[in-house]
């Protein structure tokens, strides 16, 4: 079982979120409008670069749209191994969690 990071996390359930039609931007933009922080593109294409190479999401190409100058899109859909790790983490947090988190004192 591939173990993923938080970062990781994020971009499977964003993707996940959108059905197998999801590509970098739309990632992106659900990231963004979620967490309320800015999210690089670059960031995400090279997250969805990892997880494609553990198998945890895979991609196709999309057809061709007039938006997009004739272009295609690269789309990406979780696969069933994805899922996996993040209900892994998900129990894993879960394990973790307490009610209530006590910051250090100074």
């Amino acid at each position: 079982m591939a173990r993923i990071g938080a970062f990781e996390e994020l971009v499977l359930l964003a993707a996940g979120g959108l059905a197998g039609e999801g590509y970098g931007v739309t990632i992106q933009a659900d990231l963004e409008r979620k967490t309320g922080d800015p999210i690089s593109l670059g960031a995400v294409y090279a997250t969805l670069d990892r997880l494609e190479r553990k198998g945890l999401v895979r991609s196709r190409m999309g057809p061709a749209t007039a938006e997009r100058g004739g272009r295609r899109k690269r789309v990406y859909q979780v696969t069933s191994h994805g899922v996996a790790a993040v209900r892994t983490m998900q129990r894993i947090r879960a394990r973790l969690g307490c009610p209530t988190l006590h910051p250090a004192r100074a």
